[in-house]
């Protein structure tokens, strides 16, 4: 009697120690939006254009609550003055866009616990947030093609007359949070949607920041490229005038739908069903 009392004791909390833990691959598809100085809007909640975004994900449940989760994102911004309302915008008539290949490690939180193990938490909304690194490389147009306006320094960086205005560097630091949820379908499959937001510490993910260069001197030492994309409004302008806003760095957004497969063995046998033979434990 007491040897099965102790298969039951163990049977029925042995899952509750391993409740949760299990590795879950997935795969993303969604879109990309950016904000900053190209916004279409003065206002800091307007944004660039939508474009696709896809990715991959790895993420290791520790329990029903938590998991931690390794992402790889492509994704696109973009945004071009010609299509803001705003006049001042319309007539600089600046235009970017960039690919963005990002790399991320976040840490989750399911809110209302999250467990596809026989199918006991199928649905949670949850809270995530952690660290991230992307590489991105801004281009215009230019007689129809499109240039690379790192090179450039459009801005005059490197020019001994801007010692504070170094090159900036095409990887960036990116802070990802956000929020979204996910069901499970069974105890295999799940899918989700997620919006995510990226703070960064660049605000040359457009290339635009600080002030004009005038054309003259960036015709000189950077060639008649880099005058044409610093000011493409046809209008000279005198070095120091307004161009970007250097108080704020740059933001993009990712929106996505998830599919995930969970690497667990919890003994379904079909869909909602539920038992124990998975543990050896006896059934009745």
């Amino acid at each position: 009697m007491k040897t099965i009392l102790k298969l039951i004791t163990i049977c029925f909390l042995f899952p509750n120690f391993i409740n949760g833990q299990h590795l879950e691959v997935g795969g993303t598809g969604g879109f990309s939006t950016y904000l900053g100085d190209l916004s279409p809007s003065i206002k800091r909640t307007s944004t660039g254009g939508l474009n696709l975004a896809v990715g991959g994900f790895l993420r290791y449940n520790y329990n029903k609550s938590f998991a931690v989760k390794l992402g790889l994102t492509y994704g696109q911004v973009s945004a071009n003055d010609n299509e803001s309302k705003d006049l001042g915008r319309q007539s600089r008539n600046l235009h970017f866009k960039s690919s963005i290949f990002e790399t991320s490690l976040t840490g989750e939180f399911n809110i209302l616990g999250f467990e596809p193990r026989f199918l006991s938490k199928t649905f949670s909304p949850y809270i995530f947030g952690g660290i991230g690194f992307f590489a991105f490389n801004p281009k215009a147009q230019y007689q129809g093609q499109w240039v690379e306006l790192q090179p450039l320094r459009t801005e005059g960086q490197g020019l001994a007359d801007f010692p504070e205005r170094k090159p900036y560097k095409k990887i960036a630091l990116s802070i990802p949070f956000g929020g979204g949820f996910k069901y499970a379908i069974n105890d295999k499959l799940a899918v989700g949607m997620e919006m995510g937001l990226r703070m960064t510490n660049t605000d040359y993910l457009d290339d635009v920041s600080t002030t004009y260069v005038a054309d003259d001197i960036l015709n000189e030492n950077f060639g008649e490229i880099s005058a044409a994309l610093a000011n493409p409004s046809g209008v000279p302008r005198t070095t120091g005038s307004k161009r970007g806003t250097a108080t704020n760095n740059d933001w993009y957004f990712i929106s996505s739908i998830t599919v995930s497969y969970n690497f667990i063995d919890s003994g379904l046998s079909g869909p909602r069903r539920k038992n124990r033979r998975a543990l050896g434990c006896p059934t009745f």
